[in-house]
């Protein structure tokens, strides 16, 4: 059987030797945290802090949450989830500082092999995922594993990352390609 430890950095096995066992415990404090209500803000905290291998406390995650494990994700920051946020952290997930993470995104650390044959065998891939400080990925996005999107970089709605993103760029689209540099135009006004 896998171990815990092995999981962080990535591997391909058979689903076999996943620890199953593991998911009950991440499964019970998913339900429980998605059946909180917003007027049980110190719950949600509690069972975040139970559920996340590494929790800040500015971690806010909209419900409904769900994730494979909870001791593979780590945040480091204020980190912002949106709702309807799924993490495959079947591997390790770093999620640096101020984070935003919209609505309806996917995570996921595992995959298959493409070869039919090695699918029904029931092999597992798995690559950890970080997102640098300041990031923020757009609605409807998935970012598959072994990608880092780099500090301060923004992904496009529906994006789907399949490689590494640089710091300080704006990067959308299927596959997820750069668009162009963040500049000083992108400042916004703030009226008062």
């Amino acid at each position: 059987m896998i171990e815990k430890e092995e999981m962080e950095e990535g591997f391909v096995k058979s689903v076999r030797e996943m620890p199953l066992h593991l998911q009950a415990k991440a499964k019970r404090l998913c339900c429980a945290y998605n059946l909180t209500t917003p007027e049980q803000p110190e719950e949600r905290a509690r069972i975040l802090q139970e559920l996340l291998g590494t929790c800040h406390p500015q971690t806010k995650i909209e419900p409904s949450f769900h994730c494979d494990y909870g001791f593979n994700i780590h945040t480091h920051g204020l980190t912002v989830i949106n709702y309807n946020c799924v993490i495959l952290d079947t591997s390790k997930v770093s999620i640096g500082k101020n984070a935003f993470i919209a609505p309806g995104v996917c995570l996921s650390c595992a995959a298959h092999p493409i070869l039919a044959q090695q699918r029904s065998q029931g092999i597992l891939l798995s690559k950890p995922i970080t997102l640098e400080d300041n990031v923020w990925i757009g609605a409807n996005t998935t970012v598959c594993g072994g990608v880092t999107i780099g500090e301060g970089s923004v992904i496009g709605a529906g994006s789907v990352v399949l490689h590494d993103i640089p710091k300080g760029v704006v990067a959308a689209g299927n596959p997820c390609r750069v668009i162009r540099k963040i500049t000083k135009e992108d400042q916004v006004s703030i009226s008062s």
